[in-house]
Parts: C-alpha cells; structure tokens; sequence
C-alpha cells in the first residue's frame, strides 16, 4: 500500500503554507470552528478528484477559484501542493492557477516521481522531463496529466490508491437520509461515503467475511447493549432492495428497521462498520468528519480503539470537537490547528513535552485549558 510521509500545501482555502507536514498511520485534527480542519480533508478530496479528471466539477462545486484560493484571487495567484509518499521514492505535486474571466482553474504545472513508462507522448506535445527519472509537465491542461498515467511505478502503486481515498460523512441519518432507505442489494461492493447502501454492504459482510461482521456486532452491542443482531433475509433476488432490519436483545422475535434506531446508534453502526471491514475493503486513506456527533461518552473509547487499530494497515484522518474522544489518544496522534493572521496553523503535539501535564490531566483536558492550543 502506497503510504504518504509528508505533505506540502500553499495558497488552499485557509491554508497559506503547510511546509513538509508529517503524516502517520492516525492524524487526528483538533482546533476551533474555522480553524481549518476540514480544509486539509478538502484538499485530499481534490486530490482525489484529480485522478480522475474532475479539477473543474471540484473547482465548480467548492465555490470556484475564489472559495479555494487563499484569501480569493486579490490575495493569492495560484494553489500549490506537494504529497511524498513511500519514504520519498514516490511523489506528485502540482499548482494551479485560476482562469481569466472563468470559474474553472487550469495547471500552472504538474510533476510525477518516477515518471511514467511510454513519457514521449509527453515530450511530443511540449512537455519536459527532468532529471533522476522525475517527469514534469508543463501548464496550460485543465484537467490532471496525473489520471493520463497507465503504467510505470506511481501508475501502479499509487494512482490506484489516491481514487480509492474517501471522505465519509455519517452525520445526516434524519429521517429521509439514504441510509434510512432501502438500497439495491447489488450495492455492496465498497462503503458508500454517506452510508446509503449500509444494509447490503453488512449482508455482504456476513457473507464473504463473517468474522469481520461478528467484529461490527460486537462493538455495536458494547455501545448499545440492547442490540441484537441484524435480521438476515437469504431468499432475496440480485435485483431487489433491502433495508437494515434488527432485533432486540431481549425479544428476537419483533423485527425493527432503521427509523427504530436512535440516530446515535446508527452513526456508531457506519462508523464500526467502516473501521473493521475488511482490510482489502478499506479506502487506502479514511477521512472522517467530526464522527464523536451524536455517540455517548462511553462509545467514544470504543471508537477511538477502532481508529487506532484502522490505522494500523491504513492511513487515518480525523478533524473532531471531542476533547473525550482526544483523552483515549496519543498525544502524537494530535494534530493542533490554529487560525493565526487568517491563516490555518498545524502542529503534532509531542508526548514528551506533555509528560509532566499527563501526570494529572488527561490530554482532553489540556485541550479545554488551552494548554495545548486549538481553542477560540
């Protein structure tokens, strides 16, 4: 699995220069309202995007290049980044300019390490490869020379990697929310991001790789010890829809659907659902945003484990409010955004420094006192 080390980001939304940012397996994002926690998630989904083609559908649907480039155009001509994956041997960087008179961008440059196999198609057109096997192409596209690569070591190892990253978001389970409704059961080969095929992609599980859904079941009944189980309907078609339907621990025989789960319990059931599938399954990179809304205390400590044992064989993002949910963590997992001078401000905290601190307090606790930065 390709695998970021270090990130640098200039001239995004409120990210004025990110410099050579460390990235681990869990990077857990706390700070004030508008500090810019989602921002970073932002960039990673255009990332995303990028290897796909979509620059303009992305730059259209964030507001144009006003909303993306720091401070909007007055203030800033271009928005760069530079993502370092694999100890260095792996790399992509790119700027980007806005278009006169339009609400599209265009690349100023882009540059790819190691460069792909079959580059004179590149070279053809007036692009420029440099030295130590790096290939760099020249502005003027405006859509990714990245999603054109189909062969050679990025191709193969990374690309694949960036268009599986997702930004999931658990947060609407209202009552007309999609993971409320039926969902075609063929709908289950991966996790949708707002949860909407839940009910087939848990049947799968239960299918394929039991021993995963038990693991779902199980945390499922430590934050709600009512739980039962999921009803498992074997006489369903390829074509029909189902909905999520359980029981009560302590009457098996009246079946529930998902308007008689507290919407809690459902978030907690996305979120435990998206965290112990399968390694295979998973997005190489997991974004989440703000997943402590609605769970009780006690299922924080449940899924802060669950973070920590993702990250083990993935890549973590998390931007959260939840000082409790911050108290079950490594301060080195803790990543302090700041706004300074209209400008968003990332830190890791280190473990050593807070030695003295953690004698008495825990790590949320320093956040509420301001100790550790992040607050208003």
């Amino acid at each position: 699995m390709a695998r970021m080390d270090r990130l640098t980001v200039r001239g995004f939304k409120s990210i004025r220069a990110l410099e050579n940012f460390e990235l681990r397996g869990l990077n857990v994002l706390i700070g004030a309202n508008g500090a810019g926690k989602s921002n970073l998630l932002s960039l990673f989904r255009m990332l995303e995007q990028l290897s796909r083609k979509r620059l303009q559908l992305f730059v259209r649907n964030s507001g144009g290049p006003e909303r993306l480039l720091f401070g909007g155009r007055r203030r800033t001509s271009s928005v760069s980044a530079d993502v370092v994956f694999d100890g260095g041997h792996r790399r992509y960087g790119f700027s980007l300019e806005a278009v006169d008179s339009s609400d599209g961008m265009a690349f100023a440059s882009e540059s790819l390490l190691p460069g792909v196999a079959g580059f004179d198609r590149y070279v053809a057109r007036g692009d420029i490869p440099v030295e130590n096997g790096n290939i760099e192409w020249t502005g003027g596209h405006v859509e990714a020379c990245l999603a054109d690569c189909d062969a050679g070591a990025f191709a193969l190892y990374v690309l694949p990697e960036i268009r599986r990253w997702r930004v999931f978001h658990f947060q609407d389970v209202s009552r007309f929310a999609k993971v409320r409704q039926p969902a075609a059961v063929r709908d289950n080969l991966c996790l949708q991001e707002d949860a909407g095929n839940l009910a087939p992609f848990l049947r799968h599980l239960r299918e394929r790789h039991p021993a995963h859904y038990r693991q779902v079941v199980d945390a499922v009944r430590i934050a709600a010890p009512f739980f039962g189980d999921f009803l498992y309907r074997d006489d369903l078609n390829p074509d029909d829809r189902m909905e999520l339907e359980w029981f009560h621990a302590s009457d098996p025989d009246t079946i529930l659907g998902t308007h008689q789960i507290s919407d809690g319990t459902l978030r907690f059931l996305c979120l435990a659902t998206l965290l112990l599938q399968p390694v295979e399954l998973q997005p190489s990179l997991i974004l989440l945003d703000e997943p402590e809304l609605g769970l009780h205390p006690a299922a924080l400590t449940v899924l802060a484990e669950m973070l920590q044992t993702a990250s083990d064989e993935r890549q973590v993002i998390v931007a959260t409010q939840s000082a409790d949910l911050v108290s079950e963590l490594a301060p080195e997992d803790i990543v302090v955004v700041d706004r300074k001078d209209d400008a968003s401000v990332f830190k890791r905290l280190d473990g050593d420094d807070l030695r003295d601190w953690l004698e008495d307090y825990s790590l949320g606790d320093l956040w509420r006192m301001n100790v550790v930065g992040g607050r208003p």
